[in-house]
Order: structure tokens, then C-alpha cells, then sequence
């Protein structure tokens, strides 16, 4: 369960990242307070979270077994290993 979470903080941070890429290219100062409006960080903080919601949908939506099928999880039959299936 980690891996999707970690997944969509890093789809969250991705807008931030593209556009500290940009102020690095254009030698606009990338730690100085005026090249972080609020204006541009709550834009950057809508397209974050319409990414993340983008990527929860998909994940909910395209991930997992399909209709009423059931999850049996791995065991021991007969002394081998078999392996989780989906049936």
C-alpha cells in the first residue's frame, strides 16, 4: 500500500518540480520569495491535486481483479507453494 502513496506525492509534486525547472532555466532566482506568488503556488497546488484525483481515479478504477472474481492468497498445497490467483 505504500507504493501508491508514494506514487501520488509524487504526482502532487511533480507541477512544483516543472516549475522550479523553469525558474532554474530562466535564471529567475529560484529561491527568491518573489518567484513564488501565492497567485502561482495556488495554481500549482489545483493542478497538483487535479492530478492526484486524475491519478486515485485511475487507480481505482484500472487496478485490481475483475468483476466478482475473488482474490485466494498464496499457500501451501500438498507441501509446494502455490502461488496468490485470482479466480
Amino acid at each position: 500500500m505504500i507504493r501508491p502513496v508514494l506514487t501520488e506525492i509524487g504526482i502532487f509534486l511533480v507541477p512544483f518540480a516543472v516549475y522550479a525547472l523553469f525558474l532554474a532555466a530562466t535564471r529567475s532566482g529560484l529561491f527568491v520569495q518573489t518567484s513564488w506568488p501565492v497567485t502561482i503556488v495556488s495554481r500549482l497546488v489545483l493542478v497538483a491535486l487535479a492530478l492526484v484525483i486524475v491519478g486515485l481515479v485511475g487507480l481505482a478504477q484500472f487496478s485490481g481483479g475483475g468483476p466478482d472474481s475473488t482474490y485466494v492468497p498464496a499457500h501451501i498445497e500438498n507441501g509446494k507453494f502455490v502461488p496468490g490467483t485470482e479466480r
